[in-house]
């Protein structure tokens, strides 16, 4: 298993010098969800902006899953679940930012579906921080270092 630090992506970093156990999946999402929202801030598309920043929320919500969901019991049948519903169920501190992307999905799927008009460049923007945040708020419930807030940073759009 290899410790989530890739600060130089400006991602979180292992608390203490200690060897970290959360599985490799975990460091892999969260990397991926650091990817996303760098993305997110980079872009000038609206619609863009704002399913990246989604997807960025949905891979961090990955990353506490990979860390804390358990296998079901052998013979028991497996209902389907969707991220937002598993991260409430092993994060449940975490449920009302689970309830909050479960309502962006619809937005973000018609913004990846190419809709201009799915979202407001203000909307995009706001999900941008609220993505930037809830990815902090799953590093440190992860025991990591969050990354420096993307507040902080100069945002560079191309375009």
């Amino acid at each position: 298993m290899t410790p989530y630090d890739a600060s130089s992506r400006g991602t979180a970093r292992s608390v203490g010098t200690g060897l970290h156990t959360l599985p490799a999946t975990t460091h892999s999402y969260l990397i991926r969800a650091s990817e996303s929202l760098a993305e997110a801030i980079a872009t000038p598309d609206v619609p863009t902006r704002y399913a990246c920043a989604h997807v960025a929320a949905l891979r961090a919500a990955a990353a506490l899953i990979a860390a804390r969901a358990r296998p079901a019991a052998p013979g028991r049948r497996r209902t389907q679940r969707n991220a937002w519903v598993l991260l409430g169920e092993v994060a449940p501190e975490l449920a009302e930012w689970a309830a909050f992307f479960a309502a962006g999905a619809a937005k973000r799927a018609a913004a990846e579906a190419g809709s201009t008009r799915a979202v407001t460049a203000r909307e995009a923007d706001d999900l941008v921080r609220d993505a930037d945040r809830f990815l902090a708020v799953v590093e440190h419930s992860l025991g990591l270092v969050p990354h420096p807030s993307f507040d902080q940073q100069p945002i560079r759009r191309v375009g």
